[in-house]
């Protein structure tokens, strides 16, 4: 276990991080995930903080919506319901995250070959 634990040290002492993160297969990758999760957490944060905001300085979600459920509980609710749809599209488009780093590694072991 010793050998491949040191094999692997090895390998990974080998790498040049730098030159990867100059590559444009990352910088498109880190561009993608930048384009994707920056608006994305910029809309959480906003709807989040809405409804303390809403219910501190205005009456607007005190009126009833449906009986005597007002507007703040479905602003609540949604809330819920936001948080796990982006969940949902961050774990799909994870999925693609993940195949551009693939080719990320595919390409610096062909490059580490040649």
């Amino acid at each position: 276990m010793a050998i491949q634990e040191r094999s692997s040290l090895q390998q990974h002492s080998s790498i040049d991080y730098s030159q990867i993160v100059q590559s444009p297969s990352f910088q498109r990758l880190m561009r993608t995930k930048k384009q994707f999760i920056l608006p994305l957490s910029l809309f959480f944060l906003a709807f989040y903080f809405a409804l303390p905001i809403l219910t501190s300085y205005s009456k607007a979600l005190n009126n009833p919506a449906i009986g005597s459920i007002s507007w703040a509980w479905i602003f609540a609710f949604a809330q819920f319901i936001m948080t796990w749809t982006l969940c949902v599209l961050y774990s799909r488009r994870a999925a693609h995250f993940d195949e551009m780093v693939e080719q990320i590694k595919r390409e610096i072991k062909e490059g580490g070959k040649g």
